[in-house]
């Protein structure tokens, strides 16, 4: 291998392990992200705290609200006596749902034909319709039961059946667990921000400490300057995908189905997209903070319109075809495919071209950019 680009490549790693700040980045950072994100970002929406107003007091009113408590959705935080109370409890955000029995609840009850209010704090839309169709759900399941009761005490050997049934199956991630979904996510943010943070700020380092112009005037070929800048971020890169794949297999219990040398190319492959957005910004950044400035203007769009946290399906058209212009959409895709289903190349072949083009046009884009600030 060539001598002069192992020297680059030993300089570099050199500064990296010197700067406290880079290592922090480095080691710390993805793990950070990856158990916050992995336990703070997820759609499961359990222990909502209630307030409840029984103002019937019965048997029938404490076996429905015994429903309520059988399910892990609710938690019946508060026992009012007024919908004044309730009113404030959910203004203040100690409620968001309550529950209002009325006094004549088991008499109508009886006659077949018993109200009860629920109401729910809108404010946090994720959470009121997790609580809406949990609510639902409850409140048929308790009145089916109170139908095969009153058939079994008038002595008629009557069963309550819905006339369609719907058996459902769930793949890939039968227990809906959050961070299954989330993890994979992780690891694309992680390679794309590290990868293109670090690349610009090490390139404007060098300028800003007048190093670059030393390395220019030196027998090194401007080739074997990049590549010996980018190569220690390939390495780190590549070794930032294996510490969070093993912690999120280890410790989250996210399965790993697919091939995993392919995982780990298509990883590497992707890592040359943040790669060269972080070159490139290198070149149009006089500062360190201008280079972060950069690779963040590009990070943010690709993090909101890849699918990351939001589903691509519920946005508007507009957003949908600007998302196509995301590298890490394509990644995302792949990595959730490999890990959680299990598929081979040739099911996802339509977003590794997409993904390898667009590592293609960047790099080369940022190479050349590169090149004319040398000159």
């Amino acid at each position: 291998m060539n001598t002069r680009l192992i020297s680059i490549v030993r300089k570099e790693f050199i500064q990296i392990f010197r700067d406290t700040r880079t290592l922090v980045m480095i080691l710390i950072i993805p793990i950070m992200q990856l158990f916050l994100l992995g336990y703070s970002a997820t759609n499961d929406v359990r222990n909502i705290p209630l307030a409840v107003l029984d103002a019937s007091k019965s048997p029938e009113s404490r076996a429905l609200l015994d429903s309520y408590r059988a399910a892990d959705y609710f938690r019946i935080a508060y026992t009012v006596q007024s919908e004044a109370e309730i009113a404030q409890l959910i203004e203040s955000g100690a409620a968001r749902a309550a529950v209002i029995i009325p006094p004549d609840y088991a008499q109508r009850l009886a006659e077949g034909n018993a109200h009860v209010a629920f109401i729910l704090d809108g404010s946090d839309p994720t959470s009121a319709s997790t609580a809406l169709s949990a609510a639902q759900l409850i409140s048929q399941a308790h009145a089916i039961d109170l139908l095969a009761e009153n058939f079994s005490r008038t002595g008629m050997n009557l069963q309550v059946q819905q006339p369609v049934t719907v058996h459902t199956t769930v793949w890939y991630n039968p227990d809906l667990i959050s961070a299954h979904f989330m993890i994979p996510g992780v690891i694309g943010m992680i390679l794309y921000a590290i990868a293109a943070i670090l690349t610009a700020t090490s390139v404007v380092r060098e300028r800003e400490r007048g190093t670059i112009e030393q390395l220019i005037v030196t027998p090194i070929r401007p080739w074997e300057l990049i590549v010996g800048k980018l190569m220690p971020y390939v390495i780190l890169g590549f070794f930032n995908t294996i510490e969070v794949l093993a912690v999120g297999h280890w410790w989250f219990g996210m399965p790993i189905r697919g091939d995993l040398g392919l995982i780990l190319i298509l990883s590497v492959v992707f890592l040359a997209t943040g790669l060269g957005i972080g070159l490139f910004s290198s070149t149009i950044a006089n500062t360190q903070q201008e280079a972060m400035l950069t690779v963040w203007m590009t990070l943010l769009p690709s993090i909101f319109l890849s699918g990351f946290f939001f589903p691509l399906e519920a946005m508007p058209s507009v957003l949908r075809w600007i998302s196509y212009l995301m590298p890490l959409r394509y990644y995302l895709v792949i990595i959730r495919s490999l890990l959680l289903k299990g598929v081979g190349l040739e099911m996802i072949q339509t977003d590794v071209i997409a993904m390898c083009a667009f590592a293609v046009v960047i790099m080369a884009m940022a190479v050349m950019r590169f090149h004319k600030r040398l000159d």
